[in-house]
């Protein structure tokens, strides 16, 4: 199973659209959950980033595999994605990807992680970055499965 944790909701209609219709093209593959966690109202990043730390760790299971999504983690190639996926589904029934919020990701939450994985170092919109996420991890089932999609 894997699950996406991350701060805040999706908003626009066409990002809605996106997500459901990686869903349903990964339940092909996986049982895979979303869970939304609020962003903190207040503009103190030291605040902000404590109360969501509490929110999206009473998310977490405790037998997961947890990735953080941070800039400064390592970047990966889709096949090298793929193959991450594959070796932790051996071992672990549930993969926890963690998006965090406008000011990133509790320090607690980032020495919990088994993983830090990063798609750029260019900071991309939350909302968006969800997308991107989904449709690599699409991408990397479509691997596993030696399947072909579009390059």
């Amino acid at each position: 199973m894997i699950r996406i944790i991350t701060v805040g909701k999706l908003k626009e209609d066409y990002l809605k659209d996106a997500k459901d219709e990686y869903l349903k093209r990964l339940g092909k593959y996986t049982k895979i959950e979303i869970i939304e966690v609020e962003d903190s109202k207040i503009d103190q990043e030291n605040i902000a980033l404590e109360e969501e730390k509490d929110r999206i760790l009473k998310n977490i299971l405790p037998k997961s595999y947890i990735i953080t999504l941070e800039i400064d983690g390592k970047e990966l190639s889709s096949i090298e994605l793929s193959n991450l996926i594959d070796k932790i589904q051996i071992e672990y029934s549930d993969i926890t990807f963690i998006i965090g919020g406008s000011y990133g990701i509790h320090k607690d939450i980032k020495e919990k992680a088994n993983y830090h994985l990063s798609f750029s170092k260019l900071t991309f919109p939350h909302q968006l970055f969800r997308i991107l996420l989904l449709e690599q991890i699409y991408r990397s089932y479509k691997i596993l499965n030696n399947e072909k999609y579009h390059k």
